[in-house]
């Protein structure tokens, strides 16, 4: 049966991608779909648990400044679906669910919250967690300093994209500046050792893998 990984945007799949290269898991025979943010991902996601040639369906999603309203906006659509026991909050390590034998045909669930399934944030949250020696990178908390140091009337970004401008300075100094997450993942400035990146990788390993 089809396994299928909804991720919001092009950046989550390449992160996706390059840690599962990192460590050996094949995700060549999962589909990845972009789906331009979270309510088509929502959306999609209410379709394809009906679907009934899918045997496992993926999400990874950012909490943005909510983590308990993402959570439950995943989790209606398992409770509405007929998904028993479904858990009151995210688990630190991923979320997966599957239905009992002898239960609905329903395809198993596995459900990644940026960052670290406990917390607000996104994405770049998630990465920072990636830096080297990390919250003690020197030239990463120079970045956290850089931004903090802008004058309020000179900010551009909103208060939300905050950890969007560090990363992407933090970036923007390293040996060849300014490339993509994914390829930044492979030259080896994000430690894809890292102990959240393990649990990422072990909760794609366990939900995707061959």
């Amino acid at each position: 049966m089809k396994r299928i990984l909804l991720v919001e945007g092009m950046d989550d799949k390449h992160v996706a991608l390059h840690i599962s290269e990192s460590r050996g898991i094949d995700l060549s025979e999962v589909e990845i779909d972009l789906c331009g943010g979270i309510e088509r991902l929502l959306d999609r996601f209410r379709v394809e648990i009906k679907n009934t040639k899918v045997g496992t369906i993926g999400v990874i999603v950012d909490a943005d400044d909510d983590l308990m309203s993402r959570w439950e906006s995943i989790r209606d659509r398992l409770c509405q679906a007929g998904y028993p026991s479904v858990p009151r909050r995210p688990l630190a390590s991923g979320t997966i669910i599957s239905v009992p034998d002898g239960g609905a045909i329903l395809p198993t669930i596995g459900v990644w919250i940026m960052p670290d399934n406990g917390t607000g944030g996104m994405l770049e949250d998630f990465l920072a967690l990636l830096v080297p020696s990390y919250p003690d990178n020197k030239l990463f908390k120079h970045a956290e300093h850089s931004v903090s140091d802008i004058p309020n009337d000179s900010i551009l970004f909103s208060t939300s994209a905050r950890s969007k401008a560090i990363i992407y300075t933090w970036l923007a100094w390293q040996r060849n500046p300014g490339r993509p997450f994914g390829v930044a993942i492979k030259k080896r400035f994000f430690d894809s050792n890292a102990p959240k990146a393990d649990e990422f990788a072990e909760w794609m390993k366990e939900l995707l893998a061959s």
